[in-house]
């Protein structure tokens, strides 16, 4: 069974151990994590909703996805993986 005690003390220790400074900025770097990630689910939410508008007007989500995420690349990575790709396609008798 675990000792609480001695866990409670260490915690204690090292919150003894922090100055006033310390623990403000800690507070601050919390709020703001909490903040951003409040955020980050707000935007999650939006993209989820575009999706959700694209395929109202008829789109596939899934190749919109993949249209996303390729304009992401610079045109040469993009050009690569697409050789590859068919090199691969090629190489299964796909295409």
């Amino acid at each position: 069974m675990a000792d609480f005690g001695a866990s409670t003390a260490t915690e204690t220790v090292a919150a003894q151990s922090l100055t006033q400074t310390t623990r403000e900025k800690l507070r601050q770097l919390v709020a703001r994590i909490e903040k951003l990630e409040e955020e980050k689910k707000s935007i999650a939410d939006d993209i989820k909703e575009s999706y959700a508008e694209a395929k109202t007007f008829g789109f596939d989500s899934k190749v919109l996805r993949q249209v996303i995420r390729i304009r992401k690349l610079d045109r040469n990575e993009r050009e690569e993986q697409e050789q590859l790709r068919d090199l691969y396609l090629h190489a299964l008798g796909e295409i």
